[in-house]
């Protein structure tokens, strides 16, 4: 498999409407901020479940202003996805990262970070940062394998939704 990783002009826009595909939510990271230090435990769950988020409305013209688009691409299909906008201080931020189903766990989100590493730097940003749903585990540690440090949780953002129970933690990768 000979994956390749690019940013997506305008001619390949509607690479950017990859599908959302479920993803397992076996288990929660738990943050904890103790003497100015993160810290996390985590808990894994005794019944595992899916989840899958519902598909964006992207619209490559709306958002190309301030967005940059970085697909991964098995020859000529786009089996990942990450999008980068700018932000006001110095982190540049990864409003999405996805990968197909049967691409996972195969090195090809590293790839996606890595090109938004090079492109945050060549816009002068100081480091990325993100944010993750606390339950689903498997993306928080990616993001901590990869180099991420926890910055924060939100235990509001979901107050009064279906979704109460959730938390957001915030990572953030330093360069």
């Amino acid at each position: 498999m000979q994956i390749t990783v690019r940013i997506i002009d305008f001619e390949h826009r509607e690479d950017i409407h990859l599908p959302n595909e479920p993803f397992p939510i076996y288990g929660r990271l738990i943050p904890s901020y103790i003497n100015e230090q993160w810290r996390y435990t985590t808990e894994i769950f005794s019944d595992k479940s899916e989840m899958c988020f519902p598909d964006e409305n992207y619209s490559y013209e709306d958002m190309a202003p301030n967005s940059t688009f970085i697909g991964a691409y098995d020859k000529e299909t786009c089996i990942g996805l990450a999008i980068m906008q700018e932000a006001y201080f110095k982190y540049m931020y990864l409003y999405d990262l996805k990968v197909n189903q049967s691409y996972r766990r195969s090195g090809v989100a590293g790839k996606l970070i890595e090109m938004a590493k090079e492109i945050a730097i060549s816009k002068g940003y100081h480091g990325i940062f993100t944010q993750g749903q606390d339950n689903n585990l498997g993306a928080c540690l990616f993001y901590l394998k990869s180099g991420f440090v926890i910055g924060g949780l939100d235990t509001k953002v979901y107050q009064g939704t279906a979704q109460a129970d959730k938390k957001d933690i915030y990572f953030y990768l330093d360069f």
